[in-house]
């Protein structure tokens, strides 16, 4: 079975310190407002920005980043609350260093949901990429 929800977009795809195994406040705030669906992944790169990881558009076909995708609830408030945390949307000066945009995510299961994601808008050039495509591989050794 496969799902494609278009709008309006109920569905959170976290790939960084929101996950699932994480000890971030937010994550556990997180966990508390929204419904966890699930492992999932979407076509992207990830590279380290300093103790977070930030997603940019991928550049082959098999350029995939590993996450955890969340139904939200309504009345939650998180997008308001998670576009506060990372400094993008209305109020902050652009370029954000993020930007929320909604992207094709695919369960574990192979059901395919548009997600909310939180896109890295900088430069990566000097940035180490990831390759694993996984933020919980490599987030031990960047403690924040």
């Amino acid at each position: 079975m496969s799902v494609n929800i278009t709008a309006p977009v109920e569905f959170l795809f976290v790939y960084g310190t929101l996950r699932l195994g994480t000890d971030h406040p937010l994550a556990n705030r997180l966990q508390r407002g929204a419904d966890y669906l699930g492992p999932a992944v979407t076509q992207g790169q990830l590279y380290l920005i300093s103790h977070y990881p930030g997603l940019v558009r991928a550049k082959t076909p098999t350029d995939r980043v590993s996450g955890d995708l969340f139904r939200l609830r309504p009345g939650s408030n998180l997008l308001d609350l998670l576009d506060k945390f990372e400094e993008c949307g209305r109020g902050f000066p652009e370029p954000t260093e993020y930007q929320r945009r909604p992207a094709q995510v695919t369960l574990s299961g192979g059901d395919n949901f548009t997600a909310w994601l939180y896109w890295y808008n900088w430069p990566v050039k000097r940035l180490s990429r990831i390759a694993s495509g996984d933020f919980l591989s490599v987030q031990a050794r960047f403690p924040h």
